[in-house]
């Protein structure tokens, strides 16, 4: 009778088991696979790619983007701002699914999450004011100078001589209040995406101007959670197809005026 007993009890033991597994799996196919909404991470103050318009709503080239590739996909999107500095947290939390706002490629950032192929060319160029004497990237010496915290700014800045001979390095948690100090005399220059200083001063004539020299050249991707190669597939062809029928271009003349995505 105990072995019976004991029998009875090792089958139901492994029969648990083995649900337990098939619910695991598939709640991780759920996650993965199968979702019908993407949350999509981004700073609201990266203009022109994501920022809040005149009636606070979320808009921008990576929003339309971002869009296209899930209609494309058959999926829902939502735009989730989030904390600039602890984006690839959010991501590995399963907080987002997707960083998509300028998110530059980098040696260390291909350590902690999988890119699309790159799909815009920016460059790290330094804005001063119209009025400033500054014209060459050797004057920030001895100046003080701001950048986006944990922006690919900084890194662009750490790879040439002149970081050694600033002054001060100032971090704001945005460009906009970057921008807002150098407009103000708190700092002399700023370093910042080539495509966001480009928009504010078409907004800002005669406000800003950019030294003679570039500091890096650089491409931006979409950010997806290490070990989700399934979500980076189907994304990546929903970009693919947005190229080759012109979904991309289009969306690219309307903010640019003309279409700089990579092909």
């Amino acid at each position: 009778m105990k072995r019976i007993a004991l029998f009875l009890f090792v089958i139901a033991s492994v029969f648990a088991i083995l649900v337990g597994c098939s619910n695991s799996d598939s709640d991780s196919k759920s996650e993965t696979n199968d979702k019908d909404k993407l949350i999509i991470g981004i700073d609201d103050t990266f203009a022109p790619l994501g920022f809040r318009d005149e009636n606070n709503e979320i808009v921008g080239f990576d929003i339309d983007m971002a869009k296209a590739a899930a209609e494309k996909m058959g999926v829902e999107v939502e735009i989730q701002p989030i904390d600039w500095k602890t984006k690839e947290n959010e991501l590995n939390s399963g907080r987002i699914d997707l960083i998509w706002n300028g998110y530059t490629i980098t040696d260390e950032r291909k350590e902690k999450v999988l890119f699309t192929k790159p799909y815009l060319k920016n460059s790290q160029v330094v804005v001063t004011l119209a009025d400033s004497k500054l014209a060459k990237l050797d004057d920030l010496e001895g100046k003080v100078v701001g950048i986006q915290a944990l922006s690919s700014a900084g890194d662009a800045l750490n790879a040439n001589p002149v970081k050694d001979k600033i002054k001060e390095l100032t971090e704001f948690d945005t460009n906009v209040l970057a921008l807002t100090d150098l407009k103000a005399g708190r700092v002399d220059a700023v370093v910042i995406d080539e495509v966001v200083i480009d928009y504010f001063m078409t907004k800002e004539k005669d406000t800003f101007k950019l030294l003679d020299e570039s500091l890096a050249p650089e491409e931006y991707a979409v950010g997806v959670k290490k070990g989700n190669e399934e979500l980076l597939d189907k994304l990546q062809a929903a970009l693919d197809e947005m190229n080759e029928d012109g979904t991309a271009a289009e969306i690219s003349k309307k903010w640019f005026g003309e279409d700089k995505v990579l092909k």
